[in-house]
């Protein structure tokens, strides 16, 4: 099963002037970037420093009360992301208006609000933008419009609160055939409503990397397991499987970093300035925002830095 402390430590190999530059070196290399080399020793101890501190957010919301551990994680994920920004934005922050978090929250009204039903709104500037489209090449996020019920709903991990509160799961589980092979249940093109061809296709066009599809066998739609896998499939940190939503969304595509981004930003504004409501949930827990908002953060504690490590090491750039 998966354990957290092993991720820390190995970050531990980017902490290093020598090992970090190379890194870089490696990912500028490959942006064909003018002189690499001075860029990538240019910037080696600001990646090093965005880690580190990173690493000292999340560190203290470890042991922090759980009122202020959105803003500690959410700042503890600005650093990781700013980070990562540097391997494929060598200039970063060119701009003031990449500084910014380039998220707003709506004003909320007093009564009868609920989190679960809560939206926030991207902007055209700032880092949500900046990250989206560096790292994932995400574009035209300017003025969508996100409500945390669906962003919960992509999160792999709240599978066993969404059974337990809603009485549904969100996430279909693929099956692990023999021969390294993930077979996708039937349930999926059921619930999607495709047939399977249709479901290939739909998932071919999502994917940002190929599927190796293999024929049928046993009249089930099987891929090789091999295949480094992104949205909209989803990866469960802590039962190790890789699932598929329940459902259909118009933003399935979103990535994991993108959608505990948008989690976070909103919670981290709530534990700041709206410390009434914050609290009455915290003391009262009147209704099921409290078991998803907890058990999202013990998730996003673990799942943070595990999407990070896994975005710096699958470039494929060896420290040599």
């Amino acid at each position: 099963m998966y354990r957290k402390d092993p991720i820390w430590k190995q970050f531990i190999y980017f902490h290093s002037a020598e090992t970090s530059q190379k890194y870089l070196n490696n990912c500028y290399q490959k942006l064909t970037l003018e002189d690499p080399s001075l860029k990538s020793y240019e910037n080696s101890y600001p990646f090093i420093y965005y880690l580190e501190q990173g690493k000292n957010f999340y560190k203290q919301a470890n042991i922090s009360p759980l009122s202020i551990k959105p803003v500690l994680l959410f700042y503890g994920l600005v650093h990781l992301i700013k980070a990562c920004l540097l391997t494929v934005d060598p200039f970063y922050p060119s701009t003031t208006s990449v500084l910014a978090h380039g998220v707003s929250a709506r004003k909320r009204k007093k009564r009868h609000y609920q989190f679960y039903h809560d939206e926030v709104k991207v902007q055209k500037f700032g880092l949500c933008t900046h990250f989206s489209e560096q790292m994932f090449h995400v574009k035209h996020l300017e003025g969508e419009k996100f409500i945390m019920q669906d962003l919960f709903s992509l999160i792999a991990e709240l599978d066993d609160a969404f059974i337990f509160i809603k009485n549904s799961t969100n996430m279909i589980f693929l099956e692990k055939g023999k021969s390294n092979l993930w077979h996708i249940p039937d349930k999926v093109h059921e619930s999607y409503f495709m047939d399977k061809s249709r479901l290939r296709q739909y998932l071919e066009t999502k994917h940002q990397g190929p599927i190796t599809w293999l024929d049928k066998i046993d009249n089930t739609i099987s891929f090789d397991s091999n295949v480094s896998l992104e949205p909209p499939f989803r990866y469960h940190l802590f039962k190790q499987k890789p699932c598929l939503p329940v459902s259909l969304q118009s933003f399935t595509h979103l990535h994991d970093l993108i959608i505990h981004y948008l989690l976070l930003y909103n919670l981290s504004m709530i534990s700041r300035y709206e410390t009434e409501w914050w609290f009455e949930l915290l003391k009262t827990t009147p209704n099921t925002d409290f078991p998803f908002i907890e058990t999202f953060l013990t998730i996003t504690e673990e799942k943070g830095p595990y999407l990070i490590l896994e975005y710096l090491t699958s470039k494929g750039n060896k420290i040599n």
